[in-house]
């Protein structure tokens, strides 16, 4: 039987935790020297773990092995996406990147720019709102600041339209969708309206980095 909680990246196993052949139990720090290691995998070997993000990867990593006590002591609702809020360069669309690794047994989401979905509905229309509003399991990084899409002169709030269709499709079908943001709640209404923001409560858990996290680019 297969142990979710071993993984082998590069030749190395990682052991996460414990498992009894029913339920596992992870250990934190297991976590984190595995979540270290691929992420210089995937990012190069200048990426690293802060120690101030700890609490907030800590969030997170509950909610993607589904600890449904520890969720439910974070107020997070295991059966809605993330919605992963904080300021420029503190490390968003690395650790969406990174986290959906550690339970590679579940099914993987795609990491897409907003902005880019938007060019595409520019170049071939509403068939990029029906490609993206169901289907896959996403995640939408930078959500807010792409531009308005523009197709044979009428304008279009692409990513509007599409958390509109993610919502339909979530409560058809349970698959989850998650985001990545810059911005306020505020922002994100002025940008979509009421009508989307009061969607976006349903469909994500909002979890946010401190408004003063480090520009980890720089």
């Amino acid at each position: 039987m297969m142990n979710p909680c071993k993984i082998v990246e590069g030749g190395v196993e990682y052991n996460l935790g414990k498992f009894d052949g029913k339920s596992m139990v992870y250990d934190f720090p297991k976590i984190l020297v595995y979540l270290d290691a691929k992420g210089k995998l995937l990012f190069g070997k200048d990426f690293k773990i802060y120690d101030d993000d700890h609490k907030i990867i800590l969030k997170l990593c509950n909610y993607f092995i589904n600890d449904k006590e520890k969720c439910a002591e974070d107020n997070i609702d295991p059966d809605k996406g993330i919605l992963l809020t904080g300021p420029v360069g503190c490390g968003k669309t690395t650790l969406m990147r990174l986290l959906k690794h550690l339970v590679p047994m579940q099914r993987p989401y795609c990491v897409i720019p907003a902005r880019n979905i938007v060019f595409g509905f520019n170049h071939i229309g509403y068939k990029t709102i029906e490609d993206f509003g169901n289907g896959q399991f996403f995640c939408f990084d930078d959500l807010g600041v792409e531009p308005i899409g523009r197709h044979f002169g009428k304008d279009c709030n692409v990513m509007g339209e599409i958390l509109l269709s993610r919502y339909e499709f979530f409560l058809e079908t349970k698959i989850k969708t998650h985001a990545t943001t810059n911005l306020s709640a505020k922002e994100l209404e002025d940008m979509y309206g009421n009508r989307v923001r009061s969607r976006m409560r349903k469909l994500f858990n909002l979890v946010a980095f401190d408004k003063n996290a480090n520009d980890k680019r720089k």
